[in-house]
């Protein structure tokens, strides 16, 4: 009986460490990039303009309909 093994002759343990540690750099270079983003002050002037309220409250309808779709 032989166990199932990667390329490398390790076990599937390793495959998920290594899932996890692609997962995990991927969304430390997410956080990253979207820190380099709002370290433009031109784009931060146009998020402050931005009211943030209002587009929430214009969007709780929308996604209150997709609850109810989604709970069929």
């Amino acid at each position: 009986m032989e166990l199932n093994t990667n390329t490398n002759g390790q076990g599937p343990a390793a495959d998920e460490a290594k899932e996890t540690m692609l997962l995990m750099g991927g969304l430390a270079l997410i956080i990253f990039g979207a820190g380099l983003v709002l370290s433009n002050p031109a784009i931060r002037k146009l998020l402050g303009q931005a009211n943030m309220g209002s587009l929430m409250t214009a969007a709780i309808p929308d996604v209150e309909r997709y609850m109810k779709l989604r709970s069929m």
